[in-house]
Formats: structure tokens, C-alpha cells, sequence
């Protein structure tokens, strides 16, 4: 075999080799920084929530989250989004380039797909939009406790906030599941956890009871709530008793309502339901206290 033949038969070898040890290897640099640097900044956006967490729980902290601790951790959960997104687009357009291939050319072509993704998911821009108002608007943030219809689904979703982005809402719900909703399927959110909330109670008493009795004894349950030490904290005033709210053939219902930390209220509706059911039965009344519902509020 003459030496022509044997240097052409191995320049592709040679170049291959110089290819691995120049833009071969930077490519596999890129991509594993890239890798690194992505994990380095959800790490640091998991120490950030963790020392907000452990500030929030220490003695003397605060029992609820506040509203701007809230936001700020829904703000740190899309800035990490958004930074690992452009360090992944980065790092891309470099990969490209070592592999040769022209800017130039991409443009065009990035050009018309950017129109025809425009046109193709025009719901997941309005998932953009609707995530990015929700957080500039402050409606709800990590730890909220909240209801959202979504369309096309005629029962609200009640739960716990677990993650907020520009394009979804992640909710714990009591019974442990995750609902996963897209911004932009949102019509309504009501936010239980918002400054105070209110329990709502409603005592149903048999009509052969004084009204006048029933009330001082509802009073009287709420007094004694507010002392106790472990409620004191979640109640912000003592209970009210707001009269009667119905009247039926066989009974009448007295509600009884009580502000309270934000979403606190179900805790503090259990508590006072064993109150009142306790001081009824005391006297003879045998009554089973229902829970009208629960609401948040602003100052």
C-alpha cells in the first residue's frame, strides 16, 4: 500500500482525534457545567427557603407566614426557573456553534417556528401571562392555604400551596394529593390564608331551649376558648355570638363566629365545636355544632 493511500486512509482518524481533544471536549465541558451550575442554583434557591423557614419557625418567629416571606419564596421559585432556563439556552446556542453549525442559519428558521409555536400554544403564553400576575398581584404564595376553580371543572380545588411558577400551581390537598393547574385555566382563587380568617360555626338547638340561655352559654364557651392558652394564639379576638340564623319546625341554629390566624381557622372550628358541644351538654343540651364554613379575609 503506497503512503498516499495510508495518510488518507488515517486523516480521518487524525481528525476525528483533534476534533475530541479541541471542540469535543469543550462541548463536554459546556454541558457538564451547565449540569453543575443548574443543580448549584436550585441548591441555592433550597438553602434560601430552608434558612426562610427555619427564621419562620424559630422561637419567638411568627406562627403564619407573612405575606411578603410568601411572595418572596414564589419570587425565588420563578427566578431559579428562569436562570436555568437561560443557562440551558446558553449553553445550547455554544454547543451549536462548536458543532459548526451558523447562527445565520438558525435565525430564519428560529424565526418562523417562534411564529408558528405563537400560534400553536397560544395556551401556554396565556399560562405565562395569567403566572406572571399572580405574582406581580400577590395573589396567594408558597404555604397559602387556598380554593381555585378551574375551568371546565364544576368542584373548587382546596389545598395548600406548594410551588408557584409562571406557567403552573401546585396544591397539597388534606387527603395528600398533588393538583398540578395551569396559570391560565384559573378563573378564581379564594385565598384562605390572607392577613385573618374567620371560622364559621352554626349551633342547631332544639325549640323547647330558651334562645337567651343558648346564647350566654355560646358566650360563655367563647370566653373560655380565648382563655385557653392555646387558642389565645390563634384567636385574634374572643368568639361572637352573631343570633339566630334560622328558624325550623323542630330547631333553631345560632352561629357563632370567630376571627383567627390565617389558615388556622379549621383548627380553631375543631376546638370550638368541642367548647360548645361541652358547655351545651353541660345543661342538658344535646346539640351536634356544624361548621358553616370558613373564610379568609384582609385586615
Amino acid at each position: 500500500m503506497s503512503p498516499d493511500v495510508i495518510v488518507l486512509a488515517t486523516q480521518p482518524l487524525t481528525d476525528l482525534s483533534r476534533w475530541l481533544r479541541g471542540d469535543g471536549l469543550e462541548i463536554v465541558m459546556l454541558v457538564t457545567g451547565s449540569m453543575l451550575l443548574g443543580r448549584f442554583v436550585r441548591w441555592s434557591a433550597d438553602q434560601f427557603s430552608a434558612r426562610a423557614e427555619r427564621a419562620e419557625s424559630a422561637p419567638g418567629g411568627s406562627r403564619v407566614r407573612s405575606e411578603d416571606s410568601k411572595h418572596r419564596r414564589a419570587i425565588a421559585q420563578v427566578i431559579t426557573w428562569a436562570i436555568v432556563v437561560l443557562i440551558y439556552t446558553v449553553t445550547t446556542i455554544a454547543v451549536l456553534q462548536n458543532l459548526g453549525v451558523s447562527l445565520g442559519a438558525i435565525v430564519p428558521a428560529a424565526t418562523v417556528a417562534g411564529v408558528a409555536l405563537g400560534f400553536g400554544a397560544q395556551r401556554i403564553l396565556q399560562d405565562l401571562l395569567a403566572g406572571f400576575f399572580v405574582l406581580a398581584e400577590r395573589q396567594y404564595g408558597f404555604g397559602d392555604l387556598v380554593r381555585i376553580s378551574v375551568t371546565g371543572v364544576a368542584t373548587p380545588v382546596l389545598g395548600t400551596v406548594e410551588n408557584v411558577s409562571l406557567r403552573i400551581t401546585s396544591l397539597r390537598t388534606p387527603t395528600g394529593e398533588v393538583v398540578i393547574t395551569p396559570n391560565g385555566q384559573i378563573v378564581q382563587v379564594t385565598n384562605l390564608s390572607r392577613d385573618w380568617a374567620r371560622a364559621v360555626i352554626d349551633v342547631p338547638v332544639p325549640i323547647v331551649f330558651d334562645v337567651n340561655l343558648v346564647s350566654k352559654l355560646l358566650r360563655d364557651a367563647g370566653a373560655a376558648a380565648y382563655e385557653d392558652p392555646a387558642l389565645h394564639e390563634l384567636l385574634l379576638d374572643a368568639p361572637s355570638v352573631m343570633g339566630v340564623e334560622s328558624i325550623e319546625m323542630d330547631q333553631f341554629t345560632v352561629r357563632v363566629v370567630a376571627r383567627t390566624l390565617p389558615g388556622r381557622q379549621f383548627e380553631v372550628s375543631r376546638a370550638l365545636r368541642m367548647q360548645i358541644t361541652r358547655a351545651l351538654r353541660a345543661e342538658g343540651i344535646n346539640v351536634q355544632a356544624e361548621e358553616a364554613g370558613t373564610t379568609g379575609g384582609e385586615g
